[in-house]
């Protein structure tokens, strides 16, 4: 048989990267083995990610560096934006230009819409890969709707308390429960309209249970075939007891649901006052913790808390003892958090990330807000951090009772998702 090959171009952030590589496993295990997944990453993503385990049919092809040091993650958002719409396609073009097999497909990201004039170019059809929930595309997608309704490059503090009541298969949702946007950054991201004229398909990592009303209005507003695959976590490799960190060994001392496992993201995280008034309210709590702080933290807590640079997450949220997740809400920590059946505290800080909190707390009732104000630069003090801990992870209240047992239900949705995705999916690889 001729073989072929996928080409899967990321956009070159973990949260991008980690559910596109689990897009790969789930396509190579439904190949029949006649294609090959090439996935296109910088030198700098290669280095992190190209030892990890992966099919024999899914293999890497890097491009250089293109990113300046000055535009890192999360010193200049915009500026890393701008180069990565900028910098990437010549790169890009010359990969193309080196691969053997004949192309039948590329996935994309849909924030690299520049990959559409490089495949109309070469007459190769594109699927778009949207990395984050369908309510926050469909939100994105009518951009010119909260234009219209001037909730969008508005100053949270003056119409925070409106509603948004016209998104089709949106419920109703405060503008303080969105971020703000600037003209610049609407400057950098994608136009999801002239998108979707030009695309084949587009793909969402999200659970259709759960996002059912977004997703169905999405399809019957496109016109053209939307496949969802979550939760879009790669499957956990055996661990042997040799190789086990010393963060699952110390997990393995603690009473069931009774750690609080915190991460605050990867790519913009909290101001270091807000890291010293969680720290002195987690002290304060006297709530056992595991806490990813990527080397700002140098104190030490004794047994009640461990801080490390990184941990695997999808491991440490399936760990018996850990009882809560204390999370930024990126979209690939919510969908972790419901496939491990552990509630959230919420602590949204950019992006999509406060939409995510707000579906969490008020749709699925999931998990409780940390910050009651999005604006970043509104500190939430050791008392009250100190308050909400205790309470949120107090098993014998009757109120997280009844929210531990929503979340198991929510679980339970997921994991039968995970084990039989949504039909027609398999539709997409043949398309």
């Amino acid at each position: 048989m001729a073989m072929n090959q996928v080409v899967v171009m990321p956009y070159p952030a973990r949260g991008h990267l980690n559910p596109l590589m689990s897009l790969c496993d789930l396509l190579s295990s439904r190949s029949d083995g006649t294609t090959i997944f090439t996935v296109v990453v910088t030198e700098e993503w290669l280095g992190l990610i190209g030892s990890d385990p992966k099919p024999d049919n899914v293999r890497f092809a890097t491009i250089p560096n293109v990113i300046p040091s000055e535009h890192g993650r999360g010193s200049d958002m915009i500026g890393f934006l701008t180069a990565v719409q900028t910098k990437i396609e010549a790169p890009f073009e010359e990969v193309l230009d080196q691969l053997k097999l004949p192309v039948k497909l590329i996935i994309a990201d849909a924030f690299l819409s520049w990959i559409l004039d490089v495949a109309d170019r070469r007459n190769i059809p594109v699927a778009a890969y949207w990395a984050m929930s369908a309510s926050m595309f469909t939100m994105w997608y009518h951009v010119d709707l909260l234009e219209q309704h001037r909730h969008i490059f508005v100053d949270l503090s003056e119409r925070e308390e409106e509603w948004i009541d016209y998104i089709p298969g949106l419920p109703p949702t405060k503008v303080a429960d969105m971020s703000p946007v600037t003209r610049e950054q609407l400057h950098v991201s994608p136009n999801l309209i002239a998108m979707m004229k030009r695309v084949q398909s587009l793909l969402l990592p999200t659970i259709y249970e759960l996002e059912h009303e977004a997703v169905d209005a999405l399809r019957s507003e496109l016109n053209k075939p939307i496949y969802t695959f979550g939760p879009n976590i790669r499957q956990l490799q055996p661990q042997s007891h040799e190789s086990k960190s010393k963060y699952m060994t110390w997990l393995d001392s603690k009473p069931p649901n009774s750690v609080l496992y915190i991460c605050l993201g990867s790519f913009l995280s909290v101001s270091t006052s807000q890291m010293d008034e969680i720290a002195a309210g987690l002290k304060q709590s006297g709530v056992k913790f595991l806490w990813v702080a990527k080397g700002r933290l140098n104190e030490s807590f004794g047994d009640e808390g461990l801080v490390v640079e990184w941990c695997d997450q999808i491991r440490v949220l399936l760990h018996s003892s850990v009882g809560g997740f204390w999370s930024h809400c990126g979209w690939n920590s919510v969908k972790e958090s419901v496939y491990s059946g552990v509630p959230m505290l919420t602590f949204p800080i950019f992006a999509d990330q406060p939409l995510n909190s707000k579906v969490v707390v008020d749709d699925w009732r999931n998990g409780w807000k940390m910050k009651k104000e999005l604006r970043r630069n509104n500190l939430v003090k050791r008392g009250e951090i100190a308050e909400i801990v205790s309470r949120f992870m107090d098993n014998e209240s009757v109120e997280r009772r009844e929210m531990v047992e929503r979340v198991k239900n929510l679980r339970d949705v997921c994991r039968v998702t995970s084990t039989y995705p949504q039909r027609d999916f398999s539709n997409f690889y043949s398309s």
